[in-house]
């Protein structure tokens, strides 16, 4: 009879993320403070009549430019995007080659109050992993929910560290 497990044979590998987190947003550096200014002014303008969840993203950018971006649902829900992904690939299109210096997230309901700072889904993550591996080097990522606290993940790889890349390919 074959076992299953052969526990000689089995490594374990030990997965482990060091997060900051900030009280609120004026605990922040300035000019993160600014860019978490304009996600939440990006999240007013999302379009989410379907999840009532808004999302806006604002991406500050090595020439000095921002770009923002929030949710944009539809009634075919595989159809909308979300803020993170709206906001990366503008910034692509707009700049191309230009480093990601930081991104900064808000989200909230509109149904009720969200203080729990929320990170960017999986579709996002590996959307911006692509922009980080790319430029070969680290995005801060910066989250909460409408008020509260921020989170700051140094790099789209302490939220996603077991990326997939061209590597693979």
């Amino acid at each position: 009879m074959t076992s299953i497990a052969n526990t000689r044979n089995l490594k374990k590998i030990k997965i482990e993320t060091e997060l900051e987190v900030f009280e609120s947003v004026s605990n922040l550096p300035e000019d993160i403070q600014e860019l978490m200014n304009k996600a939440h002014e990006a999240r007013k303008n999302a379009y989410a009549p379907y999840s009532h969840f808004k999302v806006g993203a604002a991406i500050s950018l090595a020439n000095g430019e921002t770009v923002i971006g929030n949710n944009q649902e539809n009634a075919a829900f595989p159809s909308g995007l979300c803020a993170e992904r709206v906001a990366v690939f503008h910034a692509g299109a707009q700049y191309p080659g230009v480093q990601l210096t930081a991104i900064a997230l808000t989200a909230g309901s509109t149904q009720h109050e969200t203080v729990v700072p929320i990170p960017p889904c999986g579709a996002c993550r590996q959307s911006l992993a692509e922009y980080e591996v790319n430029q070969s080097s680290s995005i801060p990522v910066y989250f909460m929910g409408e008020t509260g606290k921020v989170v700051k993940a140094q790099s789209i790889k302490d939220l996603l560290p077991l990326i997939f890349d061209s590597s693979y390919l």
